[in-house]
């Protein structure tokens, strides 16, 4: 049930006498600070990430310092902000040792204010898993790891080209456990090759048994410039299966206590991925690494800046080694303006189940909730949100017809 609008009309307007129609302010949301690490053992077919295969010998040392000088590129543009996430992605971010991961962190939290408690996550792959690893990053100050397991059929591993079986998935999770770090994520997909309902539910319960704090729980899809893009491997369920699967599945995560909060993601109570919460709510983040995306707001200009820095390892390390041009490491910068502030608020905040309000929406965006009257019309009408004209919550149709519903919010 929504709570009550007070003095506003369905239509989102003001009945006491307010101008919502004049552009509000924008406020800064929650920081956060991603950082890529791009190198894997070997690139999964079904990857569209920017990953790219190890070489023989990982340049550790002089990534770690182009990180650096890439992070102090861009702290003129968050100066007195406070971190409140930070999540190493790739790649493969276990590949790098612990004491790299704590220098990392050393020399960012000794340019950048880090919030009491801020939540650190590493993403792992189960087949590089070492327990003295787990105690290193943990001493390193990573507090939440995230386990790429995908599934724990070893045939449809081999399918989906993972260099683990399920053996070593299972011991991963539980050398972590042991090493002190409980606040974990596994990463699963469903409509494998050759997969069956019985399957997928066993990936379900194999995943629950080892008790994480956090599932992730993913449709394989075919994304472009993949290797499974070109040539599709054989006996992927159908629609109708796939679809099965999906609500067996969630039904199966919901049952043993965790709460479906966003899209592909599943919690236990207050064990929410806060870094994802960040983009899913619009707030801001830097990005650092290779092909690292970043987000910032300027409260004093209403200004939106996406920055992505250049992708291939080989040329983002060349931009950054001592006696490059400043700036030669970004690849490109844009201005998020004020007419796609929408679609680009709604891309992310749709994504999540709880209610979003529109001076949530207004205090993000700087943009006037009398924008997207319209839109929010239409999708009352079509039955995939309910709103009382301030707060505004998801159906189950909306759920289900949620690209539909982000277009909406699109712009010409």
């Amino acid at each position: 049930m929504l709570p009550a609008a007070g003095a506003h009309t369905h239509d989102g307007s003001c009945a006491a006498g307010c101008d919502h129609d004049a552009a509000p302010a924008l406020i800064p949301g929650p920081l956060a600070l991603y950082i890529h690490i791009p190198w894997c053992v070997r690139k999964c077919p079904y990857c569209d990430f920017n990953s790219h295969q190890r070489p023989s010998e990982l340049p550790v040392a002089d990534y770690v310092a182009a990180l650096v000088r890439d992070l102090e590129f861009d702290l003129p543009n968050v100066w007195g902000r406070t971190v409140h996430s930070v999540f190493f992605g790739g790649g493969t971010p276990s590949l790098f040792p612990a004491a790299a991961i704590n220098d990392i962190l050393a020399a960012c939290s000794a340019r950048l204010r880090f919030a009491p408690g801020a939540e650190v996550t590493l993403e792992c792959n189960p087949g590089t898993a070492e327990f003295d690893r787990f105690e290193g990053y943990r001493a390193a100050g990573v507090n939440r790891l995230s386990f790429g397991v995908q599934s724990f059929d070893d045939g449809c591993l081999r399918a989906l080209g993972r260099i683990h079986d399920s053996g070593e998935a299972e011991r991963a999770v539980k050398l972590a456990q042991d090493a002190g770090l409980t606040n974990l994520n596994i990463d699963l997909m469903y409509a494998l090759p050759e997969q069956t309902m019985a399957m997928a539910l066993h990936d379900v319960e194999r995943a629950v048994a080892l008790q994480p704090a956090h599932l992730s729980h993913y449709h394989l899809t075919m994304e472009p410039n993949t290797v499974f893009a070109a040539r599709p491997p054989q006996g992927l369920p159908d629609e109708d299966d796939a679809w099965a699967m999906q609500e067996a599945c969630q039904q199966r995560i919901g049952d043993a206590g965790f709460a479906h909060y966003e899209i592909s993601a599943y919690a236990k109570p207050g064990r929410q991925c806060q870094h994802n919460l960040a983009y899913w709510t619009y707030a801001d983040y830097l990005g650092i690494g290779a092909g690292a995306h970043g987000k910032i707001s300027f409260g004093f200009d209403g200004r939106v800046l996406r920055r992505w820095k250049k992708k291939n390892p080989r040329e983002y390390l060349a931009a950054l080694a001592p006696g490059a041009p400043d700036g030669a490491h970004v690849g490109g910068d844009e201005d998020v303006l004020l007419p796609a502030r929408p679609f680009d608020y709604m891309l992310n905040r749709l994504r999540l189940h709880a209610p979003f309000a529109l001076s949530d929406f207004e205090q993000a965006t700087g943009v006037s909730r009398a924008a997207i009257v319209s839109e929010l019309a239409q999708a009352e009408d079509r039955g995939w949100l309910q709103g009382n004209g301030e707060v505004y919550a998801l159906t189950a149709q909306g759920r289900n017809f949620n690209n539909d519903l982000v277009s909406l919010f699109l712009k010409d």
